[in-house]
């Protein structure tokens, strides 16, 4: 999943990113304009962001930014922490509101648990075939055996399955696994050769009908 870190205190910016980068693309920007720049260039599925920001309220951000990204989840990093400005946070559209300071590991599983809500699922293992995919671990199992998949192929198959039943071009899942692309950076290859990896480490213990190429556009996963 593609993130936006908002947050002007640079330290913690980067303490998030750094933490975060283990599993997901991050993009990062420290105050108002930079932020709504980068949603007007890019689509996230998660947007950071930061209320005390130097150059425009974060209230006032949150209205703005859901006009760009109005498929994201918002969650509010604050030191402030009157009541009045969590219930307008809420009420603007953020999905969650966390004060400073904050455990990382806390902030990850508010993200996981906001990503199950979203995408209908019930629990972090998910039923795949004869697969089970294991969110929070980042593993995917045959019964008690787990099919070793590197971290780019476990990042794509995830984001395939939380998007499951949607054809996804090869574009959308290059920017959501690698980040952004320039046009002469672009090379759908890159997502052609790890679907086939991914096929061929699970053919070898399952069926992966579920996967397919959808003709002149990219993939889906259908269950």
């Amino acid at each position: 999943m593609k993130i936006l870190i908002i947050e002007d205190e640079r330290a913690m910016a980067a303490e998030m990113e750094v933490f975060l980068k283990k599993s997901y693309v991050c993009d990062l920007a420290y105050n108002a304009r930079q932020g709504l720049q980068k949603m007007e260039e890019n689509q996230y599925d998660f947007i950071l962001l930061d209320l005390g920001l130097p150059d425009k309220d974060g209230l006032v951000v949150l209205q703005e930014a859901r006009k760009n990204c109005p498929d994201a989840s918002y969650i509010i990093l604050t030191a402030r922490g009157q009541l009045e400005d969590r219930i307008k946070g809420l009420d603007l559209g953020a999905d969650d509101y966390l004060p400073k300071p904050f455990s990382l590991l806390e902030l990850q599983s508010r993200m996981q648990a906001i990503a199950r809500r979203k995408f209908g699922l019930s629990d972090n293992t998910v039923e795949l075939g004869d697969f089970k995919v294991d969110l929070n671990k980042r593993a995917v199992f045959l019964g008690q055996e787990e099919v070793v998949l590197s971290r780019k192929e476990f990042d794509l198959l995830s984001y395939m399955l939380l998007h499951k039943n949607r054809p996804l071009t090869r574009m959308q899942l290059s920017e959501h696994i690698w980040g952004n692309f320039t046009d002469d950076d672009y090379d759908s290859n890159y997502i052609d050769v790890h679907i086939k990896n991914i096929r061929r480490k699970l053919s070898a213990f399952g069926s992966v009908e579920w996967l397919q190429t959808i003709r002149h556009v990219g993939y889906k996963i259908k269950i």
